[in-house]
């Protein structure tokens, strides 16, 4: 039986194992919870916008946090600040430099995740509008210096910050200057779940390719077109990457377990406090080796929160995270979820996308991941472009939808949300090249028309 929190004896392997497999659910109960990040900024001036600004200015991050709870939101507080909101089994969430993430709830189906995202981004802008802020959904901020981006008030961040820039080159712009867009899917057991985290995995950098749209670094081109997803190659090699282990032979729970056992720590939460475990071995935790916190052994929770300083471009919690996408304009918002339950909530999609790559060399993954955050869908793999993976994988998904026969009000099935991806894969070409050629066309140069022309 596994340990619970509660539990007087140290957690065991087998725990952390069963953790994971605690996950399974059947078919029927099936949901997708889809997340996104957006940028805050001032409007006029495109500023970033801080926790508390100086008496000068009016409308920070905390009271936008405030303002949202006319809506029904309940305030999280860490040391006395409003650092998260909740409503029902949502969130909303800061990232490190102010990023405004919601966290759906668990949904049934893409029609259910649009209305959420609706009306999260109605209620943000009502509140936002009184305040003088806008959001931009990119990739990348297009325009502020790390050294221009605030620091929000949460203790986890404090020992990210310190510890990043002793294991990568950027993991301080993936903690202050990205924004994605995430959908969260289930499995049915060990067995499904290596099929969907192998498919997902080999086709992440297609949906990187397909939702490039982050071209530029502090107000130039960068020679990127998704510049969030090169920072991801230069973060911290212990806990991100295409992670070989998943497509061998004998890969499953334990495996992943004792890949994550093995990821250095970042923090123990006790109470309200953050304790800096940063390069601290889990193992050594659970023998009571650490000296910050002489003879205490982890509880679940402990591993829990530890599986969510992993970053691979797939996630395996109790369920699997698809983390390969720019974010963007809302309605690539639902197109993203729509993909992933399209290709891997439909046994056939499933089946077919696996024929798709399941012949591509493992050395080609990581190769592929770097190539398409500058060539977007003109990089190639095993003799394709992936403007024509991306083309055959967005077919999968199609017919995975059709099949699914979730249809709303309006009796219009789920394959419609895909659209906008479908002429993306038929064009050749990145919402990323499109901003490019506004900024070498009518922009004239000038990236901060980003903000005017694509902001919520």
């Amino acid at each position: 039986m596994a340990a619970t929190a509660t539990d007087d004896r140290p957690l065991t392997f087998e725990d952390l194992v069963a953790w994971f497999e605690k996950g399974a659910k059947p078919k029927d109960q099936w949901r997708c919870g889809a997340e996104h990040e957006k940028f805050v900024f001032r409007l006029g001036s495109h500023a970033p916008v801080p926790y508390e600004p100086p008496p000068t200015e009016k409308g920070g991050i905390k009271a936008l946090l405030d303002g949202l709870t006319r809506f029904g939101w309940t305030p999280v507080l860490e040391a006395g600040n409003v650092i998260a909101l909740e409503r029902g089994k949502a969130n909303v969430s800061l990232e490190p430099g102010g990023q405004f993430e919601l966290s759906g709830a668990p949904l049934e189906t893409i029609h259910d995740i649009c209305q959420e995202t609706g009306q999260h981004l109605t209620e943000v802008k009502t509140v936002a509008d009184e305040l003088g802020l806008g959001f931009l959904g990119l990739g990348f901020t297009p325009l502020w210096s790390r050294a221009e981006v605030p620091v929000m008030p949460k203790g986890r961040y404090k020992i990210m910050r310190e510890y990043m820039p002793k294991v990568g080159g950027l993991g301080l712009d993936m903690m202050f200057r990205t924004c994605t867009v995430q959908a969260n899917l289930d499995f049915a057991s060990e067995a499904d779940m290596v099929m969907k985290f192998r498919v997902s995995l080999a086709l992440q950098p297609i949906a990187t390719a397909l939702f490039a749209n982050s071209p530029f670094i502090e107000g130039k081109p960068s020679g990127f077109l998704s510049a969030r997803a090169n920072v991801w190659t230069d973060t911290d090699p212990d806990r991100t990457g295409m992670l070989d282990f998943v497509f061998r032979d004998g890969f499953g729970f334990e495996t992943y377990a004792r890949y994550a056992l093995g990821v250095p720590m970042y923090f123990a939460k006790r109470g309200d406090r953050y304790v800096d475990l940063a390069g601290r071995s889990f193992k050594d935790f659970m023998d009571g080796k650490l000296a910050e916190l002489p003879g205490e052994r982890p509880t679940l929770k402990d591993w829990a929160d530890h599986t969510t300083t992993i970053f691979p471009e797939v996630r395996l919690k109790q369920y699997l995270e698809m983390r390969g996408a720019d974010s963007g304009p809302w309605g690539r918002l639902c197109a993203l979820p729509a993909l992933w339950i399209g290709v891997l909530y439909d046994s056939a999609a499933l089946a077919a996308a696996w024929d798709l790559c399941k012949d591509w060399k493992i050395e080609d993954h990581e190769r592929l991941r770097e190539d398409v955050a500058r060539r977007g869908l003109k990089a190639e793999i095993a003799g394709r472009t992936v403007q024509d993976v991306a083309k055959d994988l967005l077919a999968i998904a199609h017919a995975g939808l059709k099949a699914r026969g979730k249809f709303s009000g309006g009796l219009v099935d789920e394959t419609g949300y895909l659209a906008e991806l479908e002429e993306i894969a038929a064009s050749g070409i990145t919402p990323a090249e499109r901003l490019l050629e506004l900024y070498n066309g009518p922009w004239a140069g000038d990236a901060s028309k980003v903000f005017e022309t694509f902001a919520y």
